[in-house]
């Protein structure tokens, strides 16, 4: 199993001032710093840039989103739309709220999609991002353009924990925004299997019956429940029917409870989307496995304190 950015020492410990805890890891449990949609606080989400300047921070595993394109693309982007706040149409003019559902991904070829820029415009509320002409990328071309900088730059096998987006808004959105779970599932498999990239991948999703259907696919994938909900976690993983590797709430829902409860059922803890260093600290004393951030530099920066 790979773990980026792994920090092996006993126990957690605090320094005098509580402000400047030390960072460490249970050897038992090795922690796991994530860039969120690449290092989304610093370079336009869920790019080639945003991913290389995680890779380039030296946190070689990141979350990142796909969805799919009407000539089936398993194509990286956070919504099955174009998002206004930082889209340039191909006329270059910003795209308006009115506008973006109107361009659904899967209703577009990706060669019409890769029209559209993403990053030249910046995001309003990342102030730190740097802005830069961009295009959404392919999920076949993100891991290869990676590996091969984790390779020439001698840095430990990346880690892709890939959020498939289904956005069904009910059954109806089922073939709309996205396709049906089953086809859904098999087109990212195919790509990550494609790649041979089974064991450097955690898939993950909100959906259950996206995170059923590629349990179908293949037992032994590393697969993790994404949760927004204030269900406990016997309820959600009732919901979903079995048990996955990895067990994934927004952060201000973790407690020592659920983290005790999932390492009882031998998954980790993977928590999302922690941007102050307070926070960060908090949560890796109350054991999560793993946080996504969309500021990996801060991460280096708390090592360092």
């Amino acid at each position: 199993m790979l773990y980026p950015e792994t920090i092996e020492l006993d126990h957690y410990q605090e320094a005098t001032n509580p402000k400047n805890k030390i960072l460490m890891a249970s050897k038992d449990r090795p922690f796991s710093f994530q860039g969120h949609r690449g290092a989304r606080g610093l370079a336009p989400e869920n790019t080639l840039p945003s991913f290389l300047k995680c890779l380039e921070l030296g946190i070689n595993a990141f979350e990142l989103d796909v969805v799919i394109s009407k000539d089936r693309q398993v194509i990286v982007s956070h919504e099955a739309w174009f998002n206004p706040a930082i889209t340039t149409k191909p006329n270059g003019k910003p795209l308006g709220k009115l506008e973006a559902h109107s361009h659904l991904l899967y209703q577009l070829e990706y060669e019409d999609i890769q029209l559209y820029d993403c990053g030249k415009r910046g995001h309003p509320k990342f102030p730190e991002q740097k802005a830069m002409p961009v295009t959404k990328p392919l999920l076949s071309d993100v891991m290869d353009v990676c590996n091969e900088y984790a390779k020439n730059y001698g840095l430990p096998p990346v880690l892709y924990n890939i959020e498939v987006k289904s956005y069904k808004h009910g059954a109806e959105g089922y073939g709309v925004y996205n396709p049906p779970p089953d086809e859904f599932a098999e087109l990212v498999y195919d790509v990550v299997m494609g790649k041979n990239m089974i064991d450097q991948c955690i898939l993950q999703s909100f959906d259950v019956h996206i995170v059923q259907a590629l349990h179908q696919i293949h037992k032994d994938l590393r697969l993790s429940l994404l949760v927004e909900n204030t269900d406990d976690l016997p309820t959600n993983i009732d919901r979903l029917g079995f048990v996955p590797s990895v067990y994934a709430p927004y952060f201000e829902l973790i407690t020592a409870e659920t983290i005790a409860q999932a390492h009882e059922l031998d998954m980790e803890v993977i928590t999302w989307t922690v941007n102050q260093p307070s926070d960060m600290l908090r949560l890796i004393q109350l054991g999560v496995d793993g946080i996504i951030s969309d500021y990996p530099n801060r991460f280096r920066e708390l090592l360092t304190m």
